[in-house]
Order: C-alpha cells, then sequence, then structure tokens
C-alpha cells in the first residue's frame, strides 16, 4: 500500500518484523552443542588416572534435555573446559544425579587387599547456552 507522498511502507515494515523475529528466535537457538566425557580410575585409594574429554559437536545432536539444567558462573572463562574445571565438585555432583558407570573390584590375597574402581560417563552430548555472567548446561537424551 502507497502513502500519501507515494513511499511504499507496507513492504519496508514487513521487512522489519521479520528480521526483529528472526533475531529473537536466532537468540533462543545460539546454544551449542558439546560431548563430554570422563573417566576417573583410582588404585588401592590413589588416583591412577583421570580423563576428561570436551569436544563440540560437528552435527547436531538428537534428543530433549530430560533433567533439570546446570548453571555454572563464567567468572572470567571463556572456554567450556575451563568453566567446568573451576566448578568442578559442583559439575561431577551433577554427573552423580545423570547417573554414572562405576565399577569396583576388590580383592584380599594373602591378607593383601587390593581394589580398583573406575568411574565412567561414557559420551554424552550437552547443551551449552553461554550468557554473559552464567553458563547453563543440560544433557540431551
Amino acid at each position: 500500500m502507497r502513502s500519501r507522498n507515494g513511499n511504499n511502507t507496507s513492504s519496508f515494515s514487513t521487512f522489519i518484523s521479520i528480521c526483529v523475529c528472526f533475531l529473537y528466535i536466532s537468540t533462543f537457538l545460539q546454544a551449542d552443542e558439546y560431548f563430554i566425557s570422563y573417566r576417573y580410575t583410582v588404585k588401592n585409594s590413589i588416583i591412577y588416572n583421570k580423563v576428561f574429554l570436551i569436544s563440540k559437536a560437528m552435527k547436531k545432536c538428537t534428543g530433549t534435555t530430560h533433567t533439570k539444567a546446570l548453571i555454572l558462573n563464567k567468572e572470567k572463562s571463556n572456554t567450556l573446559k575451563d568453566i567446568l574445571l573451576k566448578n568442578e565438585d559442583i559439575f561431577f555432583q551433577y554427573l552423580f544425579k545423570i547417573g554414572l558407570n562405576i565399577t569396583n573390584h576388590d580383592q584380599c590375597l594373602n591378607n593383601i587387599n587390593t581394589s580398583f574402581t573406575i568411574i565412567t560417563l561414557k559420551t554424552t552430548c550437552f547443551k551449552v547456552d553461554f550468557n554473559e555472567n552464567f553458563v547453563k548446561i543440560a544433557p540431551l537424551k
């Protein structure tokens, strides 16, 4: 529709409304997806090995978030690994709620006890949303 001075205003307003909708939707779809795996090995009460791997997903993960998301303070850290290592205790308590595989082998031979424990988080896809002050992490299932 043309206005009295001959300018076409409806196409401009439609363009602006489409741009605003696109920006609004893109902020919610901004969350990245990461694969996180963890393995912790203890032999005779001594930490034997600890492996903590994080990699960004190259393909979109399928599934929905099934548990309450974990929110961590960002505190001058830019990478997810730095943020998780600074909040290691909180993150691993969260992992225990999600579910970890625990394998334990105890043996007593000639009155000598030996134990070998492995705690494993299988490679799991997490949806991670970076904000200015905090990071929101939720596993996909």
